[in-house]
Parts: C-alpha cells; structure tokens; sequence
C-alpha cells in the first residue's frame, strides 16, 4: 500500500483539499464576506499546517524511505485535516492531525538512526517543533502562542534541507558552525516562550533573521542562480525566499509578541506565505515526480504565480503596517490567487508532460 504512486494521489489530494479550505478560511478572518460554507471549520492554521504541509511533507519522507508502514503519518495528518473540514468533532480532528504530527516525528527518528548529520537533525527538530505546537493547540492554548512552533517545523525543515544540499560546495568549518549558530539562536528562542512569549519571540526572530542571512550568503542557489531554466527559477524561489524569512525576523525583533493585529499578521505571512510558499514553488518540480512518479518539465509560466505572490505580500505588508485595511484584504486576496494559479499551472504541466510521453511511447 502507497508503495505506487496511484495510491499517494488521494493523499495529496486531501491535502490540496484542506489547503484550499485553510486559504477560504483565511481569506474569512483577514475580513472578506464570503459564506461560511457550514461545516467547515475557522481551522485556517491547523488546516495549512497539519493538514496541507504536515501531510505533503510527510509524504515526501515516507516515499525517501520506501516504507509503506510509514504512511501512517501523513494518512492520519490528512484524515484529521479533512474531517475537521467537514465539520467534525473538532478533538476528534485535532487528535487525528496530532497523531499524524508524531508519524512524521518517527519518520524522523528512523533518518536519524540511519544518517545522523547536523542537516538530519535540524529536520528532526523541525518535526519536533510540529508535534510540540500540536500539543499547544489540543491543550487549549491560543494561536498566537503557538504559531512560533508551527513556524519553526517549516524553517527547520527547510533550513535543514540546505544545509544539507550546502555540503555539495564542501562548507569550511568556520561556515558550518556559523550555520548552526543561528539554528541553536533560534531554537533558544522558542524554549523561552514557554517562560516569555515576548523575549523568547524576539530571539526567536532574531534567529530567524541569522538563519535569512547565512543562507543568502552560503546557500548554493546563489551560484545556481547564473543557471537557464528550472534550475534558475528554483535558486530565485529559494532567494526571495530567503529574504522574506528575514524580513519576518525583523518584524519580530520590532514587535516581539504580539497576539492580534496588523503587526501580528504581517509577522505570520512574511514566514508562511513569503517563505513557505516561496520554497514550495521552487521544489514543486521535485516534489511532485518524486510522490507521482510523473514528470514535470520546466515552462516560464512557473514565474506568473512566484511574482503575483511576492507583489500580492508586499500589499498585503504595506497594508498592514500602514493600516490601509483594503490594501491588507486585496493582498491577501492575490495571495490566494497566486497559489491557485500556482497548483493549475503544475497541474497543467504534469498532465502535459504525460501526455507526450503517452504520444512518445506510441510513436
């Protein structure tokens, strides 16, 4: 079971599914009179996190270790995420996406046991960091004190990830240790949000902003950004990237916790859009092959929705701290559009894609 890519599909389905609700919900608290669409959940958080990312990411690792017991994980991240969505008992789903939160934990204690490396730990953290914000949330704690956690799994992973590429240029000594530098800042910060939200948040930002810095000055994508094609678009993702990871450093360092406002949802999207999305563009056309086991070739539309995003934040961080609440709710709305606009174009790619090497292995 799931050893064949058919039988992942309805996996990342579900996840697309319960990224498409959270966007729906978002777009609902940012302040658009849209339906309800009863009985689906004001879960945008819990959605985007353990139902889209967690499974999606899940997914991923479980496919690298070819165990089909390893699906589990992100089976459960996806069956909380959809019967939240359709209205379920809202423990039932959260214990679901919970659960679903310590696969991934466990996938990452099977990595760890098979390649113990600075890179597979900081991703073994990040999936930590999931499963400790999963915890606050089921235990009844507020958003704004957890959303640091579900941050930190998406950096972490992510900034594991390019340490571990980063070792293709042979790092000196001096270079690694300033990378986990910044990672042991950051972690830092988040152990001291269980003692002071505000001053484990601003060294947590800071981290983040140590952590932008080293990467956009030691990540290989600075020199695969001189390359043509899917390889360059990937290094632009993963830069401006970069950037908006430290521009969400910097908010936070100037406002340190905040649990409301213009400024705590400047902070959440610069990481969560800005960032996260970024690095989903760039690594959709490795993902996706991997999970599907169907190609995905390079096209210049790739660049339509990675624009739109960036152009629709800066709008809706404009709005934000200039208190311009229309600018805020049409950012956010092209927000939206851009990953839709993202998932149809690689949609449309793949299917493209298969569809000429039917007609080539007909010819």
């Amino acid at each position: 079971m799931f050893t064949k890519p058919s039988h992942r599909f309805p996996l990342l389905l579900l996840s697309v599914i319960a990224l498409l609700v959270a966007m729906w919900s978002g777009l609902l608290r940012v302040g658009w009179l849209f339906p309800a669409l009863a009985p689906w959940r004001m879960a945008h958080g819990p959605l985007m996190i353990a139902g889209f990312l967690g499974t999606l990411i899940s997914i991923e690792r479980a496919v690298a270790l070819n165990e089909s017991w390893l699906y589990l994980g992100p089976v459960l991240s996806a069956a909380g995420g959809i019967y939240y969505v359709a209205g379920g008992d809202d423990i039932i789903g959260a214990l679901l996406m919970l659960a679903g939160s310590f696969g991934l934990v466990v996938i990452f204690a099977l990595i760890l046991k098979q390649h113990r490396e600075d890179y597979t730990i900081v991703m073994a953290l990040g999936s930590v960091a999931l499963f400790v914000g999963m915890l606050l949330w089921i235990s009844g704690h507020s958003i704004a004190r957890i959303v640091l956690w579900w941050s930190a799994f998406l950096v972490l992973t992510i900034v594991g990830e390019r340490l571990e590429l980063s070792r293709l240029m042979r790092p000196s000594k001096t270079r690694r240790t300033l990378g986990q530098i910044t990672v042991v800042v950051y972690l830092l910060g988040l152990m001291l949000t269980f003692f002071s939200s505000d001053t484990g948040t601003r060294i947590a930002s800071a981290g983040m902003l140590l952590m932008a810095l080293w990467l956009l000055r030691f990540d290989i994508a600075r020199i695969t950004i001189r390359k043509t094609a899917l390889v360059r678009f990937v290094a632009i993702c993963l830069l401006s990237g970069y950037v908006w990871l430290g521009v969400g450093g910097i908010i936070g360092l100037y406002a340190g916790y905040s649990y409301a406002g213009p400024i705590y949802d400047a902070f959440l999207h610069t990481v969560f859009v800005g960032f996260t999305f970024s690095m989903i563009f760039g690594h959709a056309a490795i993902i996706f092959p991997s999970i599907l086991m169907l190609p995905v070739k390079y096209s210049p539309k790739f660049y339509y929705p990675l624009v739109l995003l960036h152009i629709s934040l800066i709008l809706r961080i404009t709005g934000d701290l200039a208190l311009l609440h229309q600018v805020r709710l049409w950012g956010s709305m092209l927000n939206a559009i851009a990953i839709l606009l993202f998932l149809i174009i690689m949609g449309s790619t793949i299917l493209n894609g298969r569809k000429e090497d039917a007609e080539a292995e007909l010819a």
